[in-house]
């Protein structure tokens, strides 16, 4: 017997991120890459994560900063959540709140939570590969989440067969990888199916706060708060995150859901990692305090321009039956490529011959169809760059 042999098995299950591959690109010389949706380390408030881990360190503080701490996150970094949180609508105690290891442990942790071997997790296809890998592990079934359809309840369950619905998952703000946002009328529509389903929600809100243009829209949960009058009574799970906002390195995200949740979930983290890392939260905690408020407005004008300068590019160099979808914020821009077209042999095309890196569609469907699909994303380039790496994918899809 083999040492595979004993593995369990949902470990045939778990495969390499197509996305973490790419990453590797970045060190190539000469690579314009738009495949890792990361966000721009010159953007980085390096200076004030300095003073903070100085302060963190200091003889006052030191000693919390390197010891064991509690399982449900520092409780300043917490405490600054409540009130963050009640600026977007959702209003909750501290007891609401988890923090975890950036949102990837908190999907993880759901996934553990609510999956068992059979049930169906409904997603929209396409979806966060993340989440594809994160839920895949518990062996559910996948299912196509619809809300602006005809598609009712009885359907979703006739599809399920012997499973049952567990949760919809989404990310309703410029979702990775398409940069679509949910609409109102979508977001109440999402309720409504919870409700006859009576399965949970999971919001990913990790691109919540980069809205470029247009008029924000309130979370799920704010919107179901709004239908219940308290958290307690809520389906939803929020999952925000400080990776695309403050820093992804320090990994510190969080989860605001009722506290039946957050206590199983808390639970989860304790036999997982005990907690995230105490220095990590206390730097968070005093960047956000410091310059929050203030550090977002320019992530806004800076990603703004980029995303401004990938949709000109596009219009400009793209052949003709080239279709893409048109954020109001986050990283990324989704591309249709005329049918026939496969996003993978177009990826070795590209960066054989004009050195442009992005990311094959296909990953982000669980069934892995959407092959004439690609993700580009303009977080990590200035313009002039996109300007010319777009330029030259332009040049491939005419050869």
């Amino acid at each position: 017997m083999s040492t595979k042999d004993l593995f369990a098995t949902r470990a045939s299950r778990m495969k390499a991120s197509e996305i973490r591959e790419l990453l590797k690109l970045l060190d190539q010389p000469g690579i314009i890459s738009f495949a890792g949706g990361i966000p721009d380390p010159a953007l980085f408030p390096a200076e004030g994560f300095s003073t903070a881990f100085q302060m963190a360190l200091g003889p006052d503080r030191r000693a919390q900063a390197l010891q064991y701490s509690v399982s449900e996150g520092y409780e300043p970094l917490r405490e600054w959540q409540v009130e963050h949180m009640r600026q977007i609508g959702i209003e909750c105690a501290l007891d609401n709140i988890l923090i975890t290891s950036g949102s990837q442990q908190a999907l993880d942790y759901l996934g553990k939570l609510y999956l068992s071997p059979g049930d169906t997790a409904l997603v929209g296809w396409p979806t966060y590969l993340g989440a594809l890998a994160a839920f895949n592990a518990y062996e559910p079934r996948f299912d196509r989440l619809s809300i602006n359809s005809n598609r009712g309840a009885e359907e979703y369950r006739a599809a399920a067969g012997d499973g049952v619905i567990k949760f919809a998952y989404l990310s309703p703000d410029f979702a990775n990888p398409t940069g679509e946002t949910v609409d109102l009328r979508g977001r109440e529509a999402l309720l409504d199916l919870a409700d006859d389903l009576n399965c949970a929600v999971i919001e990913d809100g990790a691109y919540q706060a980069l809205r470029y243009d247009g008029d924000a829209i309130p979370p799920v949960l704010a919107l179901e708060l709004a239908r219940k009058g308290s958290i307690e009574k809520c389906r939803t799970i929020y999952c925000g995150s400080f990776s695309k906002t403050l820093s992804p390195g320090l990994r510190v995200g969080w989860v605001v859901a009722a506290k039946p949740v957050i206590s199983q979930l808390v639970l989860m983290k304790q036999a997982a990692d005990l907690h995230s890392a105490t220095i990590n939260q206390m730097a968070i905690d005093q960047v956000a305090r410091n310059s929050f408020d203030t550090h977002i407005p320019m992530l806004r004008r800076v990603y703004g321009a980029r995303r401004d300068a990938m949709l000109d590019a596009l219009q400009e160099h793209m052949p003709e039956g080239v279709e893409w979808t048109k954020p109001e914020g986050g990283m990324f821009v989704w591309v249709t490529l005329p049918k026939g077209t496969d996003g993978a042999d177009l990826l070795a095309r590209s960066l054989e011959t004009v050195k442009v890196a992005f990311v094959p569609g296909r990953a982000f469907f669980p069934d892995e169809t959407g092959a004439n699909t690609i993700r580009l994303s303009f977080s990590n380039s200035d313009e002039a760059t996109i300007r010319e790496g777009v330029r030259r994918l332009g040049e491939v899809l005419r050869a």
